[in-house]
């Protein structure tokens, strides 16, 4: 059965690559992206020739424009069946010489921009009892890695937003998942799009070549693992659809889409899931 779908950030990445494969799967795509007449005008133009895609205008930072692009999306196709968060940036640097400003950016466009769809779509979801959002977060915003604490910081955020939320939204037939990738050769993590980075140059030079070295090192094993396991973005795409095709009441609270991980994220997630079993037990009973 052909859904209403929304994704954000599909100008680049898996965004792009999802709004094509659902909408080549008979889905009704509508491809969030920002600067449609400008810097993204051209993919804009790509997207809107693909049958069953509409490329509409949003920019997750504003509480307005999320708000109209929703809107937008409501008035022309009656109800929004499925939410995808896509849209984020990635980010790396010492925790010390991230700026305030700089860390609450990123949690400005990872995780508040999150909340600000939610919001903008439930309403809907729960007037209709029925609705599946996903969210994409990282294969480790479980835990997490030096040189990338604000990000994964902001992704963690995500993944508490969509277990929480699985819970509270249960009532109204409304589904969350948080789909977790590893390192995957997109935009955001070749250098190709801007990221938010560690902003004081002062506090970098104090930690001297130590830390240097240490970040090159973590940066040559996560792309040469990448390279190694021939990581295809279009695993993202393809887990996202497949999500969607699921039938209500089947679908994981988490999916892990990682090659490199080995199994180790399954075990990671299954292992999250029996403590917190035995922790609401020693609470609740």
């Amino acid at each position: 059965m052909s859904k209403n779908i929304f994704i954000t950030g599909t100008s680049t990445g898996f965004g792009k690559l999802t709004a094509i494969t659902l909408a080549n799967a008979g889905h009704s795509v509508i491809a969030g992206m920002r600067n449609t007449e400008n810097k993204n005008a051209a993919v804009a133009q790509e997207l809107d020739s693909i049958p069953n895609i509409e490329v509409v205008d949003i920019d997750i930072t504003s509480d307005e424009s999320v708000k109209t692009a929703i809107h937008k999306a409501l008035g022309k196709y009656g109800r929004i069946d499925v939410l995808v968060n896509n849209a984020a940036v990635s980010g790396f640097g010492l925790l010390e010489a991230y700026s305030l400003d700089q860390f609450r950016q990123m949690l400005e466009v990872n995780a508040f921009s999150v909340l600000r769809t939610y919001q903008a779509v439930l309403p809907g979801m729960r007037k209709e009892k029925n609705g599946l959002i996903i969210n994409i977060t990282s294969g480790a915003s479980g835990h997490t890695l030096p040189f990338m604490v604000p990000y994964l910081s902001s992704k963690f955020i995500v993944e508490s937003i969509t277990e929480g939320a699985q819970e509270e939204l249960a009532e109204f037939g409304i589904e969350n998942v948080s789909i977790q990738p590893g390192v995957y050769p997109t935009e955001m993590n070749t250098g190709a799009k801007a990221g938010i980075n560690a902003d004081r140059p002062e506090i970098i030079a104090e930690y001297g070549e130590g830390a240097t070295a240490k970040f090159n090192a973590l940066g040559a094993a996560l792309f040469g693992k990448m390279a190694e396991f021939k990581m295809n973005s279009q695993t993202i795409a393809d887990g996202i659809l497949e999500l969607v095709d699921m039938p209500k009441g089947t679908r994981p609270l988490r999916m892990p889409l990682d090659a490199i991980a080995q199994g180790t994220d399954k075990e990671f997630i299954q292992a999250r899931a029996d403590i917190k079993s035995k922790w609401l037990a020693a609470y609740t009973n």
